[in-house]
């Protein structure tokens, strides 16, 4: 360590420092500061000199360091135990691990404590090698004569593991396995590497362009931390790699960084903007301590700071003057062990280990950060108790009952339904069968506990013959067609519940698809069924065999409300008993006689949008900033859950407590800066998105003024999984403006993000945009804990939370004085028709549902270009007709596109102002 500050970016970057052996008189036992209330009892193991680094065994007595004598000496690794019975030992000995030859440096102990992992320049010369040249600043040197070896602990045995040409150093072992992470330019750029013990099997564990170096393992080995620097595309990365060329890095701006130990699900963990860096697990905790000089970037004050892994609970642990880095647990995490120059003489240099036995206390968090407040948040949310936050469930009322509350705290005028903060519409939640309902087949009236409508079923009474039509599937790509020979017009028809054996069906989705009963009854009733009876009656393809036995029995379906509209003929779900005794009849091709009354009773819920406004100091006259979130999720999960073997509380914490925390976070920050604003902010937290984003939906119908020229909506859907920091922000070709408007902001925050795509998309935006107001969806990605219950609030990255807040804010008040230009998108990709399909027109539905009393697809928008405009489909109409097919429903409307082929004409029948309007169209 050269000049203190010098010295202190190169142990920021070198992995492992530099040390000194000499002696000075002092006391072993040192006074922590007042403030370092973690520090139980402070005790000094060097005196004098260069000493740094100092890494544990695993038997927790005895410390790894490197250290060197004089300026002109190389560093050296030694170990020294430390502890004796569980107390410090009074000036312990260095015992010498490396030869002396060659820089060496970042020592760390194998399990079992027999040997040491450091690396070692020796290979390329006795002496040290040469100072960077710091005429192009502060520059640390990546000595391509760096290799990693091995040696026992008293220098015998030295193997060496890394061969490749280039800089491998910086290693640190799993206490599992003792294989080993490191890091090395051997690739080009300045990545992680994992190795097993004897340095075979390497594997690359990150692909970033930029410094990554410093990693430990957590005390399981699962999960990484580590120091990087992520240079920005243009000059910043330009500059880097023409050091890196060089064989040199500056270390002047560092982050912390976290993963699973494969490297997966990358994580930024500080956001500093200054030198982070030497981190290290808590044993046993999802907490880190590491060294920075936070805040100051160009300041000469580094200390000890610990932060939780989701960049909550900042706290600073040391305040001594001048340096301290380098920490350390003990395993037990009794001890901690750092390297320090405080205790040091006026005039001198030195940098010494200390060891502080550890009071674990409560982190002491001077000011709550917004990483905390969202975290706080998304925890009280994803709760529980909070029942999944499903409309019709006392957790939902809760969360908006709570949300007024905060609102209300931050000072925010209501700006819902009169002069409260609530905007109420109703959702349909449940349905039930009308008790005077019944069913018969043949003479025998159908007991209500075997017999289940389902929740799309058409109601009334109805007669008829019944015939069997195998699967009910027609398929051509399957080639199946069990309608094949068969009349059905004016009948009912009984199919088989499931699907069949078939080579194409060979995975879960294909034959939930096959199976789908909504899709089997628009197939019935395209063929001129009347009504359709569903059975778990599965038989071999082939002639039966004579030991063939059905397997059990699927229980019956739950009764629930689905889709937007009735499937246009009764449906129902049977037990093999009511059938039992016509299954031959109904084989050879016979028909049996159905009667049926049905009647379906629909319970609609009140359910309310959270909406507050943060009124302009000086209003400019234009529309005002919707900034939302969705608050509801799926309850206890049902249809839309992809854990649907789960009865139990999807309580959706990134889906979408992480949007409405976020949003919280973005309405205190506007808050503050209230006196600045000329346009109003509005701050909506909206229900029912899951059923179709029926509050957004309702809100803009409710409020013609949100939706004026001038207009702007920003939205937050899944923010919580913020991963490699990089954003993704939908929506931004809504406007010419957002582009340059959104990189700004997200340069601001230090978050890389990727802006493209147009305002459709299945979340709160859409009805804004159909609408004609430009968006923005802010979106972190999905993940495997997407609509299940383990989509929990310890999963959440709330330091990545933050950023988006503080992006988003960035962003509302970028355009308190910018009126975007709306962009209606051209683009040709059939996305519209949400999933994609055969064909398409380019409809965009309104999940709300048609006017009361009509059925078919009320079309909230229609994509230029597409086979709808151009055919004369617009906004508002109803599409009930599409060529030979009745469209009841968005679901019928996504099965005849499944049927149908681009380029096919057929004519579309809408409802426009109360009258059928024929257009023709051509799909695409």
């Amino acid at each position: 360590m050269r000049s203190k500050i010098f010295a202190l970016l190169g142990l920021v970057l070198s992995a492992c420092a530099t040390t000194p052996v000499g002696s000075d008189s002092a006391k072993a036992h040192s006074a922590a500061l007042p403030q370092e209330t973690h520090f139980a009892e402070l005790h000094q193991l060097t005196f004098g000199g260069e000493n740094a680094e100092a890494y544990w065994s695993f038997d927790g007595n005895s410390l790894s360091l490197q250290a060197h004598e004089g300026h002109d000496t190389c560093d050296r690794i030694f170990h020294m135990k430390v502890l004796e019975g569980g107390q410090p030992v009074s000036n312990p000995a260095k015992v010498p691990v490396s030869s002396g030859k060659g820089a060496t440096t970042c020592a760390h102990y194998f399990p079992g404590d027999k040997e040491v992992l450091f690396a070692s320049t020796h290979l390329g010369g006795d002496a040290c090698p040469p100072k960077p040249d710091m005429s192009m600043g502060y520059v640390w040197a990546l000595y391509d004569s760096y290799d990693i070896f091995k040696a026992n602990i008293d220098g015998t045995g030295l193997t060496q593991l890394t061969t490749e040409k280039g800089y491998d150093a910086e290693g640190t072992v799993c206490s599992k396995d003792g294989s080993i992470i490191f890091t090395s330019d051997r690739d080009g750029d300045i990545e992680l590497y994992r190795m097993d013990k004897d340095g075979k099997n390497v594997k690359r564990l990150t692909f970033e362009p930029g410094y990554d170096g410093g990693a430990f393992f957590n005390h399981d080995c699962s999960k990484i931390v580590w120091r990087a620097s992520r240079p920005k595309a243009g000059k910043e990365l330009d500059d880097y790699q023409a050091l890196l060329a060089k064989g040199l890095v500056k270390p002047s701006k560092l982050e912390l960084y976290v993963a699973n130990a494969d490297g997966s699900d990358a994580r930024q963990l500080t956001y500093f903007n200054v030198a982070t860096f030497a981190p290290f697990w808590f044993p046993h905790q999802n907490r880190i301590i590491f060294s920075s000089n936070y805040p100051d970037a160009r300041g000469r004050e580094f200390d000890l700071w610990a932060i939780d892994a989701d960049g909550t609970h900042l706290e600073r642990i040391t305040y001594s003057k001048g340096f301290d880095g380098f920490p350390m647990f003990s395993p037990d995490g009794k001890w901690l062990a750092f390297s320090s120059n405080r205790a040091t003489a006026e005039g001198k240099r030195d940098t010494n280990v200390f060891l502080a036995r550890w009071a674990d206390t409560k982190p002491a968090v001077e000011k709550p950060s917004a990483a905390d407040r969202i975290a706080a948040d998304v925890a009280w949310l994803a709760a529980p108790e909070r029942q999944g936050r499903g409309v019709g469930t006392a957790g939902l009322a809760a969360a908006g009952e709570w949300l007024e509350r905060q609102y209300a705290a931050m000072g925010l005028e209501a700006a819902g339904d009169n002069g409260t903060f609530r905007q109420a519409f109703q959702v349909t939640t449940s349905v039930k069968q009308a008790d005077a309902s019944s069913v018969k087949v043949g003479k025998d009236t159908v007991p209500k506990d075997n017999y289940v409508p389902m929740g799309f079923s058409a109601q009334g009474k109805m007669k008829g013959k019944a015939v069997l039509a195998g699967w009910g599937i027609t398929d051509e790509a399957l080639g199946l067609d069990d309608y094949q020979g068969i009349s059905v017009k004016g009948k009912w028809v009984v199919v088989k519940r499931f699907a069949p054996e078939h080579p194409k069906l060979n995975t879960t989705d294909a034959q939930r698809s096959a199976g789908d009963l909504r899709k089997k009854a628009f197939v019935a009733r395209s063929k001129g069924a009347v009504g359709m009876i569903v059975v778990d009656m599965p038989e071999p393809a082939g002639t039966l065999p004579k030991d063939f036995k059905l397997p059990p029995e699927a229980p019956l379906p739950t009764l629930h409300p689905e889709g937007t509209g009735d499937a246009g003929i009764p449906v129902l779900v049977v037990k093999r008993a009511v059938l039992e005794k016509d299954w031959s009849k109904l084989t050879k091709g016979q028909a049996i006689d159905v009667a049926l009354d049905l009647a379906l009773e629909f319970q609609k819920t009140d359910a309310f949008n959270v909406v507050a406004v943060l009124k302009a100091k000086m209003p400019s006259g234009q529309p005002p900033v919707i900034v939302g979130a969705h608050y509801d999720h799926l309850g206890f999960g049902g249809r839309d859950s992809l854990a649907p073997d789960k009865h139990e509380a999807h309580v959706g914490a990134d889906d979408n407590a992480s949007g409405t925390a976020a949003l919280l976070e973005i309405a205190r920050q506007l808050v503050a800066v209230r006196d600045t604003l000329k346009r109003d902010v509005v701050f909506a937290s909206f229900s029912g998105e899951e059923t179709g984003v029926l509050g957004s939906s309702h809100a803009v119908a409710s409020h013609a003024d949100w939706v004026k020229p001038g207009g702007v909506m920003m939205n937050l859907d899944m923010v919580g999984r913020l991963r490699g920091n990089t954003l993704n922000v939908l929506g931004s070709e809504s406007a010419e403006e957002w582009k340059g408007l959104v990189t700004q902001a997200c340069d601001e925050a230090r978050v890389r993000c990727t802006a493209s795509g147009d305002g459709y998309g299945p979340s709160d935006h859409m009805p804004f945009y159909t609408a004609g107001v430009p968006v923005l969806h802010f979106f972190t990605g999905a993940h495997s804990d997407y609509h299940k219950p383990s989509d929990t609030a310890d999963k959440v990255n709330a330091a990545g939370a933050g950023q988006v807040a503080q992006i988003v804010a960035t962003l509302a008040q970028k355009i308190q004085e910018t009126k975007l230009t709306f962009k209606k998108s051209h683009d040709p990709v059939p996305r519209g028709d949400v999933r994609s399909f055969n064909a398409s027109l380019g409809t965009v539905p309104d999940y709300g549902g048609p006017p009361q009393g009509l059925k078919g697809v009320l079309l909230a928008d229609v994509r230029p270009g597409g086979g709808a405009e151009k055919g004369g489909l617009k906004r508002g109409d109803v599409l009930v007709r599409l060529g030979k097919n009745v469209v009841g429903s968005v679901e019928d409307l996504m099965f005849v596109l499944q049927q149908s082929k681009p380029g096919e004409t057929v004519t579309a029948v809408v409802v426009r102002d109360g009258k059928e309007l024929p257009l023709e169209v051509t799909f695409q």
